[in-house]
C-alpha cells in the first residue's frame, strides 16, 4: 500500500485547510509551543488495522505541523462499551470511529458534532461515491464521513467443497444447510459452518430472514414488510429460521454457541470450518493466512432466499467528531484528510472494503480475486437486492443486546422459534407505535 501513500501529499494535502489554532494561542491541550493534541479513538481493533491507521496519521502529522494525534484502540469485544464511556465523561475524545449502528444513539446523546457546515467547501466531496455523499449528508446533520461499506458475502473452502461431490459453492440457505452438513465430520476436526452464536449474531439471523421474505420487503426499512407489518411476523421467517437453526445443530462446532467475529473468522482462517458468511473486510484476514493456500478458498453471492432472492444491506462506517471536542477545526480537517482520495482508498483496500472513492472501481484489486462476487451482486441488483435496515434508530443498541441473548436462549433450548419471532415482532411493532 505504500505506492498509494506516496500520493497522500498530492490528493489529500490539496484539502487540507489552514490550521490557524496550530500557532499556539488556542491549544490548551499540548506542549508549550501550541502543539494542538487530538485524541482518537478506532472500535473494530486488529494489529494490522491499527498499525495502517498509525501511519495514515503520521502521514497526516506531516502535512500539518503543530498537530499530533493520539490513536486510542480498545479490544473489539469491549471498544463500543468503552467509547460510550468515554463519550458519557464529556472529554478526552476528538475524533472517534462511528458505525451505522452507533450514530443513531450516539447523535440523539448529543455526542457527535454536526459536519454538514464544514463540508460545504471541502474540495473532497467531489471524489466521494454517490452511496458515500448519500451517507454522508444523512438527513441533512453529517454526522461522519465514510471510510467503506460492509456487504455481506459466502466465504467458501474450495477444496471441501469439492471433495464433498459439489460443482460449486451454495447459492441459497438450502444448499448451503446441505453442503455445510455433508462436509461435517467431527472426528477430524472439520465442521461445516462458522456459526454466530455470541455478539451480534442477530445479523445473520435477519439475513436469512430478509432473504425469505424479499420479494414482499420494504426495501427503505427492511426490518418491514411493505404492508407495514415486521418481517418477523411473515409466515417464511419461521421456515427461515428452521433453516438457519439447523445449520447449528447440524453443521457446526458446540462451541460455536458463543462465538463473535474473532473467533468465526478464525475458524475459518484455521482450516476447521468449511464456510462463514461475512463481510470482506475477512478478505485480507484469509489471504494472509497461514493455513490456507490462494486455491483453497474463495468467496460466492450472498445467499438467496426460496424466490431466488437475497437482501444486501450495506452497513457502513467513518470517522466523526466529538461535539465536546476543544479543536474542531484541527479534529475536521482529520476526518477530511482519512475520507480524501489516497488515504481513502489505501484504507478500503487493506481492509477488504467496498470503497467510498469513486476511483477506486477502477482498480484491478476490486475486480479480481475474492472480489468478484462483490461484482456479481453489483451487477444483479435484480438478485441481490440493496436495502436499507434500521440501524439508527434509537433503541438500535437495546434491539441489539435484545435479540442476542434470545438466540441464546433458542441454542440453549430455552426458547422456541415461534417465541423468539413473536418477541421480535412485539419489540418492534411497539417501538414504532411509540414513535
Amino acid at each position: 500500500m505504500r505506492h498509494l501513500r506516496s500520493a497522500v501529499a498530492a490528493t489529500a494535502g490539496l484539502s487540507m485547510i489552514a490550521l490557524a489554532a496550530c500557532s499556539g494561542d488556542s491549544g490548551d491541550a499540548g506542549d508549550s509551543e501550541g502543539t494542538v493534541t487530538l485524541q482518537m479513538v478506532e472500535s473494530l481493533t486488529n494489529p494490522d488495522r491499527t498499525t495502517l491507521i498509525r501511519g495514515l496519521l503520521d502521514d497526516f502529522e506531516a502535512e500539518n505541523p503543530g498537530v499530533e494525534v493520539e490513536l486510542v484502540s480498545p479490544p473489539t469485544e469491549q471498544a463500543d462499551q468503552t467509547i460510550q464511556q468515554m463519550l458519557q465523561s464529556g472529554s478526552g475524545v476528538d475524533v472517534l470511529e462511528v458505525r451505522d449502528i452507533t450514530v443513531g444513539p450516539f447523535a440523539n446523546n448529543g455526542w457527535l458534532y454536526d459536519l454538514s457546515g464544514d463540508l460545504e467547501s471541502w474540495d473532497g466531496w467531489d471524489a466521494l461515491t454517490d452511496n458515500a455523499r448519500a451517507v454522508a449528508e444523512g438527513d441533512g446533520e453529517s454526522y461522519f464521513l465514510p471510510y467503506g461499506f460492509y456487504g455481506l458475502s459466502l466465504f467458501y473452502r474450495t477444496d471441501l467443497v469439492a471433495e464433498a461431490g459439489f460443482d460449486g459453492p451454495p447459492s441459497s440457505w438450502e444448499d448451503l444447510l446441505e453442503q455445510a452438513s455433508a462436509i461435517q465430520d467431527p472426528s477430524s476436526n472439520t465442521y461445516g459452518y462458522a456459526f454466530r452464536g455470541g455478539q451480534n449474531a442477530n445479523s445473520n439471523v435477519v439475513a436469512a430472514i430478509e432473504a425469505y421474505v424479499i420479494d414482499g420487503l420494504d426495501t427503505e426499512n427492511a426490518f418491514l414488510m411493505e404492508d407495514g407489518s415486521t418481517i418477523f411476523a411473515a409466515p417464511e421467517a419461521q421456515d427461515a429460521l428452521e433453516t438457519y437453526f439447523a445449520l447449528f445443530e447440524e453443521a457446526s462446532p458446540p462451541s460455536a454457541v458463543s462465538w463473535g467475529y474473532p473467533e468465526m473468522v478464525e475458524g475459518f482462517n484455521n482450516g476447521s470450518t468449511a464456510f462463514l458468511l461475512q463481510d470482506p473486510e475477512v478478505i485480507a484476514t484469509i489471504q494472509g493466512s497461514d493455513t490456507l493456500s490462494e486455491d483453497q478458498w474463495g468467496t460466492a453471492p450472498l445467499l438467496v432466499g426460496p424466490t431466488g432472492r437475497a437482501a444486501q444491506p450495506l452497513a457502513v462506517a467513518g470517522w466523526g467528531v466529538t461535539e465536546f471536542s476543544e479543536h474542531h477545526e484541527e479534529a475536521v480537517a482529520l476526518v477530511q484528510f482519512l475520507a480524501s482520495e489516497g488515504p481513502g482508498t489505501e484504507f478500503a483496500q487493506a481492509n477488504s472494503l467496498v470503497p467510498p472513492i469513486a476511483s477506486a472501481s477502477d482498480d484491478p484489486f476490486y475486480s479480481e480475486g475474492p472480489w468478484t462476487s462483490y461484482v456479481t451482486m453489483t451487477e444483479n441488483p435484480d438478485t441481490y437486492v440493496n436495502v436499507t435496515q434500521p440501524r439508527d434508530v434509537s433503541w438500535w443498541t437495546e434491539w441489539i443486546q435484545k435479540s442476542d441473548q434470545e438466540i441464546q436462549s433458542v441454542l440453549l433450548g430455552e426458547m422456541t422459534h415461534e417465541e423468539l419471532l413473536t418477541s421480535w415482532d412485539e419489540f418492534w411493532t411497539e417501538k414504532y407505535a411509540a414513535e
